[in-house]
């Protein structure tokens, strides 16, 4: 009889779904003038095997401080590009919060410059260390 050896692996995920956010992202000059609504989705994978038995905020990646984050960036700061302004937030969250591994953040926008009937349109940045 074979003897299988398994080690457990502990992830944790912490995900922010649907922020939403007023601003005026946008490479046409009415985006920036006019502004609009975009949601953001932030995925945290955070370092393997981290426990949680002491049941305190110091073990893990406050989300509210994530938030916080993305909410500076993507309202402070105004972005042609969807694409560049999920990559800053990503970069920012790497480096404030060392418990992260990997971060993905998803800007949807609406209301695009596009003659087309759609939900939104979106852009995804990932980001490893």
């Amino acid at each position: 009889m074979h003897h299988i050896l398994c080690r457990m692996k502990q992830t944790t995920t912490i995900e922010l779904k649907d922020l939403g956010f007023f601003a005026r992202h946008g490479a046409l000059p009415e985006e920036a003038k006019l502004g609009q609504r975009f949601k953001l989705d932030v995925v945290l994978r955070l370092q393997d095997d981290l426990e949680f038995e002491d049941d305190a905020t110091e073990g893990t990646v406050n989300y509210a401080e994530v938030y916080d984050v993305v909410k500076q960036i993507f309202t402070g700061s105004r972005f042609n590009l969807i694409e560049r302004a999920a990559e800053a937030i990503v970069a920012e969250i790497l480096a404030r919060f060392a418990k992260v591994v990997e971060v993905t953040v998803k800007v949807k926008k609406p209301a695009v410059p596009v003659d087309c009937i759609c939900e939104y349109f979106s852009a995804e940045v990932t980001r490893c260390r």
